[in-house]
């Protein structure tokens, strides 16, 4: 009888470890939940921002970027420091070959050139500042 205790002692005290790290790793994802959605509440509350401002000035509306640049958008957005295309390419699971990695510096180039991200050393891109003062700055 005594035997058969300490086997559920046992099993309890491992059932007991595996439920404790399963609630830190809900704690951890709910976190990353939290961000992720704040992330996306930014970006709709931008997004919608830039859509009101084209139509109060009378210009269309900026064309939507294609999935494959909103994707490195997101990476950029969830890691918030600069990265190298292939970085880029490994996160978003394109492959290691050259082509995959050239064909995304080509995007982040196209992106650079839209002031959407910058590069500022060879190689290396972050997401562009906005200075809010610089288009008031233009117009005069």
């Amino acid at each position: 009888m005594r035997e058969l205790l300490e086997k559920i002692e046992t099993r309890q005290q491992l059932v007991s470890e595996t439920a404790e790290r399963l609630r830190d790793q809900i704690a951890q994802l709910t976190e990353q939940l939290a961000a992720a959605e704040q992330t996306l509440n930014r970006l709709e509350t931008t997004r919608e921002t830039i859509l009101e401002l084209a139509a109060e000035d009378g210009t269309p509306a900026p064309e939507p970027l294609p999935a494959g640049y909103r994707e490195i958008l997101a990476l950029f957005e969830q890691t918030g420091e600069g990265l190298r295309a292939r970085e880029v390419s490994r996160v978003l699971g394109l492959g290691p070959e050259p082509r995959h990695t050239e064909n995304t510096r080509a995007k982040l180039k196209r992106l650079v050139t839209r002031d959407i991200l910058t590069e500022p050393e060879p190689g290396l891109f972050t997401l562009a500042k906005t200075t809010p003062d610089a288009p008031e700055a233009d117009s005069n």
